[in-house]
């Protein structure tokens, strides 16, 4: 390391920062220079040769654990000898005389500092976003994340969820890294300078994206096309305008509290299939997908004519709006289970969750609702009087983009409220894990339940609150069904276009468990989307697990 601090000093006039590699000891080098100008390139390249000479000067390898590759290929005649190397270049022609196996990456490599990515003076894009994307050093960089190690590709047989529309089409272009690709390309390559990310082939590459969000957690570089789609989405609309379904689905909310007034007629249209079938072709969706019916009564309407219980640990429910207008029964049996666990509920002042919003790229308006949501949320929650939610795509956005989507004087508290905003279950499992929950609560007879994880929870959060609180009932059994997205996605699944890969990804995993399942065990899953898809792909009815604890009380 002294040798080649000298060299770095005595020969380029540089300084280098060392780094200790996490949990290995070892202490790396990171010289301080520009690739972005010549001198940087060259001094990058001459570097590059002196690391050379000084590991086979100690007898050591230069390829590690990484290979060779277009980075270290040019020095492999020096560090292997030209003997050796004309071997493998013997080796080479004889079971590739066509050279079209990853030409140029050992064999004949080129140097180094050609056909890079970006030369010396390149320009560096700057482009204004609705998302804050600071931790990334701006969208570019999220982008280039993806290093192209292809863990998307995998099958649904090989755990876990990225990349659903990969698992359905095996089509290159529907995997992560391929998203992530043309994203970088287009910003950095654009055919419209002033709107890079406005392209059709951008758009056909993103169409397929469920938004999983599995890529945040499972991709090795962790990259978030979820919220790059998102992005490139309202910069999309920025520049060719809004599609009325993209608004219909957006304004779901709105939608629903008007039809809330008369829920009978949403019911009696949506209820009626000829008439569904008809208003579905109308609006863009499939026609064979069902819509989900209003209740006669929202959730806060029910619980602002209950007799307030007072004098014990306050929690507040967060009301999302898909609990409020439609799952209602859902709303009021995890608000009466945690009433009779001995807790005082309230549903704060709060907007909707934003998440339709979200899910169609409409960030301004998901902004206008994450402030006022962190305005008036913040200063009333906290570690003792968390924010517990429902449904898991609703409460997980405090979480994930809100703390993206406020102003920089927001941020932390932004970030306060993500820290206390929890899954239902993960409000349960902690209070049964600190002994404020006992099992004699609840019923003692055997009952095996199926759970089907929500596609965000798996990415944000864990299944393991899940099980834990499905089994405070001490001989409920959960048996977690390997499945991936559930292939419903918000509006995805509805939408004409996407419905038979919708009902693709369901099939994979999903839909043969559930249909494997004895009809006396019960189905369960947090997320609405996932109980809508598994009603119209199985005929099987599944229960959030806040109907199921509350059905077990004693």
């Amino acid at each position: 390391i002294s040798e080649f601090q000298s060299i770095l000093r005595n020969k380029y006039r540089m300084d280098c920062v060392y780094y200790a590699h996490a949990g290995s000891g070892e202490l790396h080098t990171r010289p301080l220079f520009n690739l972005k100008t010549a001198e940087g390139l060259k001094a990058f390249r001459g570097i590059a040769t002196d690391i050379a000479e000084l590991v086979k000067k100690y007898r050591g390898s230069l390829s590690g654990e990484h290979g060779d590759g277009r980075l270290r290929g040019e020095f492999l005649p020096f560090m292997v000898g030209r003997e050796c190397y004309e071997m493998m270049r013997r080796i080479k022609r004889a079971f590739d005389p066509a050279n079209i196996f990853n030409p140029g990456k050992i064999i004949e490599a080129p140097p180094m500092d050609t056909n890079l990515r970006y030369g010396p003076g390149h320009p560096n894009p700057k482009i204004e976003t609705v998302f804050d994307f600071s931790n990334t050093q701006g969208i570019l960089r999220a982008t280039e994340q993806c290093n192209g190690s292809g863990d998307c590709r995998k099958g649904p047989t090989a755990g876990g969820v990225m990349c659903p529309s990969y698992m359905a089409s095996r089509d290159e272009k529907d995997t992560t890294r391929a998203r992530a690709n043309i994203l970088r390309h287009a910003l950095t390559a654009p055919r419209d300078v002033l709107h890079p990310l406005v392209d059709e082939d951008v758009m056909q590459v993103m169409d397929l994206c469920l938004s999983c969000k599995a890529c945040k957690s499972e991709c090795p570089s962790n990259v978030d096309i979820a919220k790059l789609k998102a992005e490139f989405l309202q910069q999309w609309y920025d520049a060719k305008g809004v599609p009325l379904r993209s608004r219909i689905v957006g304004g779901f909310a709105r939608g629903a509290r008007i039809a809330s007034f008369a829920p009978w007629a949403w019911n009696f249209v949506f209820g009626t299939p000829p008439v569904r079938r008809f208003l579905n072709r109308v609006t863009g969706f499939h026609p064979e997908r069902t819509i989900p019916l209003l209740h006669k009564q929202t959730l806060r309407g029910w619980h602002h004519h209950r007799k307030v219980i007072t004098g014990r640990r306050k929690v507040f429910l967060f009301c999302d709006e898909f609990t409020n207008f439609q799952d209602v029964p859902v709303g009021q049996k995890a608000l009466l289970l945690l009433e009779r666990l001995g807790h005082q509920v309230v549903i704060p002042d709060h907007l909707e969750s934003a998440r339709a919003w979200l899910s169609k790229g409409f960030l301004r308006k998901a902004r206008e609702i994450a402030i006022e949501n962190v305005r008036r949320l913040g200063p009333l929650v906290s570690f003792e009087t968390p924010l517990v939610g429902i449904e898991p795509s609703a409460i997980l956005g405090f979480r994930d983009e809100y703390p993206d989507l406020v102003p920089p004087d927001m941020h932390n508290q932004a970030l306060a409220l993500a820290k206390n905003a929890l899954l239902f279950e993960e409000f349960l499992a902690k209070e049964f894990e600190e002994k404020r929950i006992a099992s004699e609560r609840f019923s003692s007879r055997k009952k095996v339940l199926h759970l089907h994880g929500h596609c965000h929870q798996k990415a944000l959060s864990s299944m393991t609150p899940s099980v834990t609180a499905l089994q405070i009932p001490s001989n409920y059994s959960v048996r977690i069904i390997p499945s991936g997205c559930c292939g419903m996605a918000g509006s995805f699944g509805y939408e004409r276009e996407h419905f038979e890969v919708s009902m693709k990804v369901g099939g994979l995993v999903l839909f043969p468990s559930i249909e494997k399942t004895p009809p006396g065990d019960m189905i369960v899953a947090a997320g609405t989307s996932c109980r809508h898809q598994i009603k119209d792909g199985t005929g099987r009815v599944a229960r959030h697990p806040a109907e199921v604890l509350y059905e077990a009380l004693l």
